[in-house]
């Protein structure tokens, strides 16, 4: 599908993206992340490049066209744009709930995100999960769009690394893992051995959490990162965080 300058500029918006399956990628770094995610995934050789004269010399497979400043910033997020932006098929990040992803030397484990809203939270998340590989990331209804361009700022490139599913319904997990744990104030510690055993972590909205009682529908073991106890809690992106390298420490 072919896109014209002012079907880019609406990319801003998730309906757009949702009805044309693109998203844009803006920045050197985010190019070159993408420039070299796509060695691995086919594709996202498909990405189409639209450069300022600043990047005529760029050297790239991706298809390229030429634009003006004044073209530049009418597509662009930032309010000074560097002169460089990837158009990305959607449907080359998203995978499917029954989709393998590339074969590992360890099991892939799954974080599931129940309606996180801010975008620079899930961003963090995704680099984190990109550090540490092996990790696919389930979004719930309800959740901030991981192609919003705050979403894909805050990633540095990652979310060309990460196994994305959108729209997850948490109910559904109980058909897809065996074991399921969750992070609870009660619950015991993520340091410990029980803790890596698991094939589904979930993790809850910034201000709510998740319904307690789809937790125990689940049958989720509950575990806590330990703390002095001055706070009442953790941002969302410090606990998967801590939690990633944990599942990790040992390897």
């Amino acid at each position: 599908m072919r896109l014209s300058l002012d079907d880019i500029k609406k990319l801003q918006q998730k309906k757009y993206r949702s009805e044309f399956g693109f998203f844009l990628a803006e920045g050197e770094h985010l190019v070159q992340e993408l420039e070299k995610a796509a060695q691995q995934n086919a594709a996202l050789q498909d990405c189409e490049l639209y450069i300022t004269n600043r990047y005529e010399h760029w050297r790239t497979d991706f298809r390229t066209h030429l634009l003006t400043e004044k073209q530049m910033s009418q597509i662009a997020d930032t309010t000074t744009p560097q002169g460089i932006i990837a158009l990305v098929p959607i449907s080359a990040v998203l995978i499917e709930s029954a989709q393998p992803t590339q074969s590992h030397n360890k099991r892939e484990r799954a974080i599931y995100l129940h309606e996180i809203q801010d975008p620079g939270n899930l961003g963090t998340v995704l680099r984190t999960l990109a550090w540490f590989g092996n990790f696919r990331c389930l979004l719930s209804p309800g959740s901030v769009d991981p192609f919003n361009p705050k979403v894909v700022r805050a990633s540095m490139g990652a979310i060309f690394h990460v196994s994305i599913e959108v729209d997850v319904v948490l109910e559904t997990l109980q058909e897809r893992f065996d074991r399921i744990a969750c992070l609870d104030m009660e619950g015991g510690s993520v340091s410990s051995a029980a803790f890596r055993k698991f094939d589904c972590y979930v993790f809850g909205n910034e201000a709510r959490g998740v319904p307690r009682a789809a937790i125990e529908e689940l049958g989720a073991q509950p575990f806590a990162i330990g703390g002095s106890g001055t706070i009442e809690s953790l941002n969302l992106a410090s606990v998967v965080n801590m939690c990633a390298y944990e599942l990790n420490r040992d390897s």
